[in-house]
């Protein structure tokens, strides 16, 4: 005999309601292990995390993946204070560090490397003009162009080693 799915929904209980902030700003975080694996509490973590919009399914997942390699990453679409957050995710053995937002100086990285703007782009596979109009203020570089020119200011070496070597 077949149970009606309201009887069904009666045996597991009360559904308990999650509270989501109302309002805030999305952030991309690092989340990594803030003690040892055992002082994580991942339900909390994960609740931290559902609380700002992030799906279920999804937090879940991310809170292992942290649980199992020690750190992942997530983007949480609504943080109403970061300070809140990463309180709460210490709490739950969890440390949040955010994405890198900062811009950053082309001038100076590029001077730093001893180079003409012309030999910056080249280097690097930069096109010429988006080098000077970074340079002047003209342009800003788009997320993935910043994250490109951070990983050229610390291991500018091996940015050029993978981009010149053709990938083999």
């Amino acid at each position: 005999m077949h149970s009606s799915l309201k009887e069904r929904f009666a045996r597991l209980g009360p559904i308990q309601t999650m509270s989501r902030v109302d309002s805030g700003s999305p952030v991309g975080l690092l989340l990594e292990w803030a003690g040892e694996r055992r002082q994580i509490k991942t339900i909390d973590a994960i609740l931290a995390l559902v609380r700002r919009w992030v799906a279920m399914p999804s937090a879940k997942r991310i809170i292992e993946a942290m649980v199992e390699h020690r750190k992942a990453f997530v983007y949480v679409p609504k943080v109403e204070s970061l300070e809140a957050l990463q309180q709460e995710l210490a709490e739950a053995g969890v440390r949040a560090t955010v994405q890198p937002r900062a811009g950053i100086d082309v001038r100076a990285l590029r001077d730093k490397l001893g180079m003409t703007q012309e030999q910056f782009a080249i280097r690097y596979g930069l096109e010429i003009e988006a080098v000077r109009n970074w340079e002047t203020g003209r342009r800003t570089p788009d997320t993935a162009a910043q994250s490109y020119l951070r990983t050229i200011a610390a291991i500018p070496e091996a940015v050029e080693e993978a981009l010149w070597s053709g990938g083999s």
